[in-house]
């Protein structure tokens, strides 16, 4: 079958078709006589796999292995569960990241007053000099409410930018 029908019937696009190619993930499909890729059942086989690791965020290296593993009839089971045990450490890693990332502008934009005024603890944050390790204590009035804003962790972490402003004082 064409690359299209493949890319159809895999659930990958023809141009990823190509890339996996191009960095060996799967060898180069075989050619008609006038030059265009020819797949089979078993190629087809082989994109839904891997459709299947990306889809569950493997990285293109970790494909490799398990296609390697996949195609290793001897293989032990153990060496799969290792390579699906390592990516779930890492997908809790990032997801733990996100959390962070996601609390820290929640922080401040309930921190942010949300007017016609610049004053904005969101974009003070972005724009921190992230090269000394703490901020200096500062307080920061603005408008006739007087509310105020707390710099005081260090710049390193994500839960020094979360507590780099204080709460809005009523």
């Amino acid at each position: 079958m064409n690359i299209g029908k493949a890319a159809a019937a895999s659930g990958v696009s023809a141009k990823m078709i190509r890339y996996y190619e191009s960095i060996g993930l799967i060898p180069e499909a075989s050619r008609t006589d006038s030059g265009y890729r020819d797949y089979s059942e078993k190629d087809v086989h082989t994109l839904r796999f891997i459709r299947r690791a990306r889809d569950l965020g493997f990285s293109v290296e970790k494909m490799t292995e398990l296609l390697a593993l996949w195609r290793d009839r001897s293989r032990a089971s153990a060496d799969v569960k290792r390579v699906a045990l390592e990516h779930v450490e890492e997908l809790e890693r990032k997801a733990r990241e996100l959390q962070e990332m996601s609390m820290t502008l929640k922080h401040l934009a309930e921190n942010c007053r949300g007017n016609a005024r610049p004053d904005c603890p969101i974009i003070d944050e972005l724009s921190a000099d992230g090269k000394s390790a703490r901020r200096p204590k500062t307080r920061r009035r603005s408008g006739a409410t007087g509310n105020k804003f707390e710099h005081l962790g260090p710049v390193g972490s994500v839960q020094a930018k979360r507590s780099s402003y204080g709460t809005r004082e009523q």
